[in-house]
Parts: structure tokens; C-alpha cells; sequence
């Protein structure tokens, strides 16, 4: 029987890049807030897209029967910012146009679901007086507070099952296989799928490597019988020099005192990493001219984080989206709902937005996969 609640009408949307488990935490929100809490559900369709818009739609038992297994997204998803919408080339603040709408629709509360953007989108809605909850989606594992977030169990299996089938190739040619997995600035998602590959070399943004140490742990292995080698490598992940120039990019956005600087500053950022954006490629021809091995690189992808979500993140998206709804329904809001154990804590957004989860170099997953042989380069 639902319960009585002061909150009767909540919009949802799902924003950023699409991940396992966002129908499932769509279900879990809409199931408990419709059926436990008896409040009414609206979807905006394409995130932020649909939020600006003003397009959505009513959800409702049917709509969500059936979705817990479901990849993607039923609802969209985009990449837009609330405070920076492009009409006819000008950049323009969209958040009191979010506002009116929400006001016009008669909502109670906004719940969204995404990755570190959406959270910072969802502290700029919060500061304009909104009530949002907001839920950790990323296949990256990459948002602060949090132990885990939902799309990443899935990913690391699809890119453990990756490194699992190149052994095979690896070793029956004698060659050195990159397998390229995502991760832009975290390598939660690599390290986990490299380690239980069993990965011969791990490498990861949080910790620079030398091409030199990688060809030694690979000549090593030569050493000792084993003519092959497993290489996970972040797409973020660069070596020493790389991560000097990529810092030093880095340090001129945080610096810049003007908008022209920042601009400039910021478009030299961009040119550093499209510089280095293929480093896979040449990392395997430095390997095979160190090494004397054929090399060969292998792009997971999209693939990473399409499909249907795995138990792990169904499970974790039903707890988080059931927690939400009584968050919601207690009238507790300007948080994200984190993973902690076996149970979930609302964490203030200001302590998320803005910030990322990276790796440790000390972390026990790294230390135990150095314990067991794996090389990190450095």
C-alpha cells in the first residue's frame, strides 16, 4: 500500500553517457516512489535536452514493467550542460528556462541520474533552488563519495572477458596484445579488468609509465619462457614525458586569470590530448622495436558499456533507486545517493560535483597485482 507523502509529483531524466543499469535504477526509483511512496512519475526524454524542452513523459507500472534487464536507457540520454545551450551559435544559461518549467509542471523534486557532469549540472540546479536527488551512473567508477557506482560491474566484465579471449591469439602468434579499454582521467575499470584477465602489464592515467620498464617486464617474460604478452591499457593512460605536457596543459586552465586566457588555455588542453589520443597505436610499434615482438592493439569501445546490465549492477541500481524514493519522500534533497557497504547514505552534492575518484598508486588493487607479477611501467 502506498504510504502518504507530502511530495506527489517527480521528474526523472538520465544524462551523460548511456551506462548498464540506468533502466534498472529508473525502475527501482519509480517502482518504490509509485507504489511505496504513491507519487506521480515524469520522464524528460534526452536528459537535459528533454529538461529545457519540456518534453517528458508520464511513467507509470506499465511503462516500467520489463526494463530491469533492458540496456541503454528507455528514457535518452545527451551531453548537454543546463548552463551553457547553444541557439544559433550564442551559449546561453538555460537554467531559468529549467526552472519555469519545472515550476509549470508542478514538480516536488528532480531525480537524475548520471556521471560527474550531471552531477555538477544538478549542483547548478540545486543552487537555483530546486530539489535534486541524484544518482552515481558511470561505467569509469570515477565519482567521488561513493564505493561504486552502477555500469561498472557490467564493463568490467565485458572487458575482463576481452582480455580473457586475446590470451589465445597473444599466445598462439607469439605476439604483444594491447587491449585498450575506456578511461579518460580514472583506471578503476582497466586495473579491475586487467587484473582479472590476468593482464601481463596494467596501465593506467594515475600512474605515468616509461615504454623502457614496460619492454622489460615484456623481455622478462621472453626470459622465462613465455613468448606472448597481455597489455590493459587505459585510453588515458600515457607515459612520463606525455603526462608532463598533459599536467602543464592542465596548469594553464587552472591559472588562467581572464576568459580569453582560459579560452586559450583551455583550446591548448584539447590540442595536447588529441595529440596523444592515439597513443595505443604508438606504444605497440615502441614494444615490437624493444621487444623484437609483433604487436597489435584491440579497441573495446562502446561495446563496454552497451548490453544488459550484469546482477551486480542491478542489484546495486535497484538499492540506490529505492533508496532515493525514500529520500525523496522525506524531503531530503541537494544530494547523491552513495554506495556505502551493503547500505546507501545521502552525500551533499557540493561534496561531488566538480571532484573525481581516481586510483591510488597504493591502492590494495594495485598492490596485490603487483604482488602477483603484473608490471605498471613505472
Amino acid at each position: 500500500m502506498a504510504r502518504p507523502t507530502t511530495t506527489r509529483r517527480v521528474g526523472i531524466l538520465t544524462a551523460g553517457g548511456d551506462s548498464p543499469g540506468l533502466n534498472a535504477a529508473i525502475r527501482g526509483f519509480g517502482k518504490a516512489a509509485i507504489g511505496h511512496h504513491g507519487m506521480e512519475l515524469f520522464g524528460f526524454r534526452d536528459g537535459v535536452t528533454g529538461l529545457v524542452e519540456n518534453r517528458y513523459i508520464e511513467l507509470d507500472s506499465a511503462r516500467l514493467s520489463g526494463i530491469l534487464t533492458v540496456g541503454g536507457t528507455i528514457l535518452g540520454t545527451s551531453r548537454d550542460k543546463v548552463h551553457r545551450w547553444n541557439v544559433d551559435g550564442e551559449t546561453r544559461d538555460m537554467v531559468p528556462t529549467v526552472v519555469e518549467n519545472y515550476e509549470a509542471l508542478g514538480l516536488d523534486a528532480l531525480v537524475v541520474l548520471g556521471g560527474g557532469g550531471t552531477a555538477k549540472n544538478a549542483q547548478r540546479l540545486v543552487d537555483a533552488g530546486l530539489n535534486v536527488v541524484h544518482l552515481p551512473k558511470t561505467i569509469d567508477n570515477d565519482i567521488a563519495e561513493t564505493d561504486t557506482t552502477f555500469g561498472f560491474a557490467t564493463a568490467t566484465e565485458i572487458a575482463t572477458e576481452a582480455v580473457d579471449r586475446v590470451h589465445s591469439t597473444a599466445h598462439s602468434h607469439h605476439r604483444i596484445i594491447l587491449t585498450e579499454i575506456m578511461g579518460h582521467r580514472a583506471g578503476w575499470l582497466t586495473l579491475a579488468a586487467g587484473i582479472a584477465g590476468g593482464a601481463d602489464v596494467v596501465l593506467i592515467p594515475e600512474i605515468p609509465y616509461t615504454v623502457e620498464s614496460v619492454a622489460d617486464t615484456i623481455k622478462a617474460r621472453l626470459e622465462r619462457g613465455s613468448s606472448f604478452s597481455v597489455v590493459a591499457v587505459a585510453e588515458g593512460a600515457r607515459d612520463v614525458e606525455d603526462t608532463a605536457d598533459y599536467e602543464a596543459a592542465q596548469l594553464l586552465v587552472q591559472v588562467a586569470k581572464t576568459p580569453e586566457a582560459r579560452r586559450a588555455a583551455k583550446a591548448h588542453l584539447a590540442h595536447v590530448e588529441d595529440s596523444q589520443r592515439e597513443h595505443s597505436f604508438r606504444l605497440a610499434r615502441e614494444l615490437e622495436a624493444a621487444t623484437g615482438l609483433e604487436s597489435r592493439v584491440t579497441i573495446l569501445g562502446y561495446v563496454q558499456r552497451g548490453g544488459a546490465p550484469c546482477a551486480a549492477d542491478r542489484l546495486l541500481a535497484t538499492r540506490l533507486g529505492a533508496a532515493a524514493a525514500d529520500l525523496v519522500a522525506r524531503g531530503e534533497y541537494g544530494v547523491m545517493v552513495a554506495a556505502r557497504g551493503d547500505g546507501t547514505v545521502p552525500v551533499p552534492l557540493s561534496d561531488v560535483a566538480g571532484k573525481v575518484k581516481l586510483v591510488p598508486p597504493d591502492h590494495g588493487w594495485v598492490e596485490a597485482a603487483r604482488k602477483v607479477g603484473t608490471g605498471f611501467g613505472d
